[in-house]
């Protein structure tokens, strides 16, 4: 590669190419492998394949198992979890909600959901997790704790919230964000959409905080077609969210009373069918996935200028997506690898448009993100499907 960065393009589509193979790579597809034919026909058979059945109560009980939360409850999409999560937190209309600037855009529309206004914060960058002493420097200049909560003192407004997004599968730093929440009395609802399978300190993502949401998208590490869960260790909570979440009807065999305003999330029993049997090969899915990180860091070593991003001390990453971080020097020609990638059949991607520079919430309050700013000219996301490893079986 010259010193000018002239051949990066070239050089980074060949590191790929050595472990990806040859042909079209899509940046993360789905694999089918187990019992998924079994149990989706199991479920047809039965004719439970709506939000009834038994294929949703075994899932649950499965994620249960695997994360340590006490209670799981599946939902239609990761972001009516969310959304949901943030209302059993006590989110309400005009409050504020910390939320990081680099992030997919579902994070910010669950706040907007509550009626609420995301607040947004900037990044570390290393792991990329939200920044816990700029945080709570930001927060020593504009907020103070007022009758066991946060307010804003510019705009007035309670900051109800913190919620931590774990990119691409690697866990920030919880115990530091932990302690600044308790210092200022804020909540904390962890997306760990991303992050099924890592843990950090030997604690899974998504039980850190009082809830906790995960994704089950057709571009996760396991995939239920559409759909989403909310982890709690509160039973009120979990109870209130399957209400919530069940259209808030009361129980009864034959009448149709319902208590409150409901949600008609509730997963059902055929998309549950398909993620029951894709947790049985979640174990497997983050091998491959890890072993698929070690051939891109040998691919990658002998070029300079840029950097694999790797899990943080602590953690055992599921590496939901690899991910190549160019130097600063380096981040004017992010957009010409990502072209020459794209006509290579190697479908890269960037990371997201900011979200404080998203249309809707352009005029939304937020901290100076200079950190979130540098690393978004400067992400690149690689094919980081378990079906990659095909190329090396």
């Amino acid at each position: 590669m010259g010193n000018d960065g002239s051949n990066l393009p070239e050089e980074i589509v060949r590191a790929i190419r050595q472990v990806v193979g040859e042909g079209d790579k899509a940046l993360h597809e789905p694999v089918f492998k187990g019992r998924e034919w079994d149990y989706l026909k199991e479920c047809l058979d039965s004719g439970y394949v709506s939000s009834v059945g038994e294929f949703v109560t075994r899932f649950e009980r499965a994620l249960e198992e695997y994360t340590g939360a006490a209670h799981a409850i599946a939902v239609v999409n990761g972001t009516a979890a969310l959304h949901i999560a943030l209302l059993l937190a006590g989110v309400e209309a005009d409050d504020e909600v910390l939320v990081p600037a680099l992030g997919f855009i579902a994070t910010a529309n669950a706040v907007s959901y509550c009626g609420a206004l995301p607040h947004f914060v900037d990044c570390e960058p290393l792991g990329l997790g939200v920044d816990a002493a700029r945080l709570r420097d930001y927060l020593g200049d504009i907020a103070a704790r007022r009758n066991g909560v946060c307010v804003n003192r510019k705009t007035g407004r309670v900051i109800r919230a913190l919620v931590p997004v774990h990119l691409f599968g690697h866990i920030s730093d919880m115990d530091a964000l932990l302690a600044v929440a308790e210092e200022y009395g804020l909540r904390v609802i962890e997306d760990a959409a991303e992050a099924l399978g890592s843990v950090r300190h030997g604690r899974h993502a998504g039980t850190w905080g009082q809830l906790g949401i995960l994704s089950f998208n057709g571009n996760k590490i396991i995939t239920t077609g559409g759909g989403g869960a909310i982890l709690t260790d509160d039973e009120k909570l979990a109870a209130r969210a399957r209400h919530l979440t069940t259209t808030a009807k009361e129980p009864h065999p034959w009448r149709y009373r319902h208590d409150e305003v409901g949600y008609n999330f509730r997963m059902p029993n055929i998309n549950a069918a398909l993620g029951y049997a894709q947790l049985e090969q979640l174990p497997a899915f983050l091998q491959v996935k890890r072993r698929l990180f070690s051939r891109y860091e040998e691919a990658f070593s002998p070029l300079s200028g840029l950097r694999l991003l790797e899990e943080p001390g602590g953690c055992r990453s599921n590496y939901w997506l690899q991910t190549l971080v160019l130097n600063e020097d380096m981040a004017a020609w992010q957009e010409q690898i990502l072209e020459h990638a794209w006509k290579q059949g190697l479908m890269l991607r960037p990371a997201w448009e900011l979200l404080n520079r998203q249309i809707p919430y352009r005029h939304m309050p937020s901290m100076p993100v200079v950190v979130a700013e540098s690393l978004q000219q400067r992400i690149i996301n690689l094919p980081s499907g378990v079906v990659q490893e095909a190329a090396h079986e």
